[in-house]
């Protein structure tokens, strides 16, 4: 039975009957469907190295989820939505060990997670297409549920110790002789605009984040944004639609930046070229799509990590 399948019924049952007995069933049922799916570990086998660690540096389990999250009148269990520590490491084929790592770092949307996200937007197939000598890493962020806290991503120095473990895990397997980072990407879908904002505040590597790219996600935080935009000169990228959400704070941005007198490119996503892409700093891309093929349906992910200042992987 398909995960998303077992997620619907889950729901479809409890919504009116709280009785333990039913939950628990279903969280049976959704233990067998992982564990009877293919691995990430074996799926991206032909692509490098996937490896799948618990980490305490981890979003959650978080205090502030302890008691699950409450949406639209539906509660969502910590057991079954804020418990898993996985961290999501790739390491391509070809990848050359150098005295720092440069390291892209991606956050998923809600309703979704490690799996749901690598699958439906081919994640680590445009991330090796890109041709970068880089680490990918996704940390879960709330699984399968309607909510952008980033947990312990949003905590002082919460990007650091996460990176910082990654590393020494790295190391501990000797993919790394170094464990030091390099230049560090940030890049995230819909609700990732929250851990992403307080990663470029409070995650303490501020300095070495040189690009953000926003898969339809600019929905607030705004000020950490654009405080990041004009204090560290890094590279950003927002691709936004009409109907996800995000086009009003978009356009704010973009106001913002013209009465303060920082220059940017606007464009359509149909017409964006590596070029385009290479030339700017700061990019607003309008696209035809809906909120959910900003990410993979002409590439966009490849492109825009093509284009950045992480060193090829050859």
């Amino acid at each position: 039975m398909h995960e998303k399948t077992i997620y619907f019924l889950y729901y479809a049952v409890t919504s009116k009957v709280t009785d333990m007995l039913v939950r628990l069933c279903f969280a049976f049922l959704i233990a067998v469907s992982f564990g009877s799916a293919q691995s990430l570990t074996d799926r991206y086998s032909a692509f490098g190295t996937m490896f799948v660690p618990q980490f305490a540096s981890a979003p959650f389990p978080h205090p502030l989820r302890a008691g699950g999250h409450t949406y639209g009148g539906k509660t969502f269990p910590a057991a079954f939505h804020y418990s898993d520590s996985t961290v999501a490491i790739f390491v391509p084929k070809g990848f050359r060990a150098t005295e720092t790592a440069d390291i892209v770092i991606y956050f998923h949307g809600w309703y979704n997670s490690i799996d749901s996200s690598c699958a439906q937007f081919s994640l680590i197939e445009q991330f090796c297409e890109s041709g970068k000598n880089a680490l990918f890493v996704f940390p879960e962020g709330p699984k399968h549920s309607p909510d952008s806290f980033g947990g312990r991503m949003e905590e002082k120095d919460g990007l650091k110790t996460l990176v910082s473990d990654v590393l020494q895990y790295l190391q501990e397997k000797n993919v790394l002789k170094e464990g030091k980072a390099g230049r560090i990407i940030l890049a995230g879908h819909s609700g990732a605009y929250r851990v992403i904002a307080h990663c470029l505040m409070r995650g303490g590597m501020t300095g070495s984040i040189t690009d953000v790219i926003l898969f339809d996600a600019l929905y607030g935080h705004t000020e950490k944004f654009a405080y990041w935009i004009d204090r560290y000169k890094g590279r950003f990228i927002n691709i936004y639609t009409d109907d996800g959400g995000t086009k009003n704070e978009t356009l704010n941005l973009m106001a913002d930046l013209d009465g303060w007198g920082i220059p940017y490119a606007a464009a359509e996503d149909s017409v964006v070229t590596r070029q385009f892409l290479q030339q700017h700093r700061l990019l607003f891309i309008h696209t035809d799509l809906t909120h959910n093929e900003v990410i993979a349906k002409r590439r966009q992910f490849r492109e825009y990590l093509s284009t950045s200042a992480l060193l090829p992987i050859k």
